[in-house]
C-alpha cells in the first residue's frame, strides 16, 4: 500500500462522517424548518388577502 492509496482511503471515510453528520442534521432540523415554513406561508396568505381588500 503506498500513501496515496491510505490518504484517499481515509478521504473517502471522512467524506462518508461528514455526509452522515450533515444527513443527520438535516433531518434533526426538518421538522422546524417546515413548521416555521408552513407560519411564513400563513402569514403571507393573511397578508396579502388583507392588503387586497
Amino acid at each position: 500500500m503506498n500513501k496515496n492509496l491510505i490518504v484517499t482511503i481515509l478521504a473517502i471515510i471522512g467524506g462518508i462522517v461528514v455526509l452522515g453528520w450533515v444527513l443527520k442534521l438535516t433531518i434533526n432540523l426538518i421538522g422546524p424548518l417546515l413548521l416555521i415554513g408552513l407560519a411564513v406561508l400563513v402569514y403571507l396568505v393573511f397578508f396579502k388577502d388583507k392588503s387586497n381588500r
